[in-house]
């Protein structure tokens, strides 16, 4: 599982890198993916972060 964060999208809220440390982190006023691949026991705390960005800037692939 990937997940991809659209940085034109990206609002700097934080909830990702608050929701799923692990994947998420903020560069200044963007969040950024930390590692290519989701570790196995990430998956719902990414999707959860994918779910609660309020303005749909991640998207994850399986």
């Amino acid at each position: 599982m990937k997940a991809i964060v659209d940085e034109d999208t990206c609002v700097g809220c934080g909830l990702c890198a608050d929701a799923c440390p692990a994947v998420f982190e903020m560069d200044g006023d963007v969040a950024k993916v930390k590692t290519a691949d989701v570790p196995d026991e990430e998956t719902d705390a990414c999707k959860e972060a994918a779910d609660s960005c309020p303005v749909e800037a991640i998207t994850i692939e399986e």
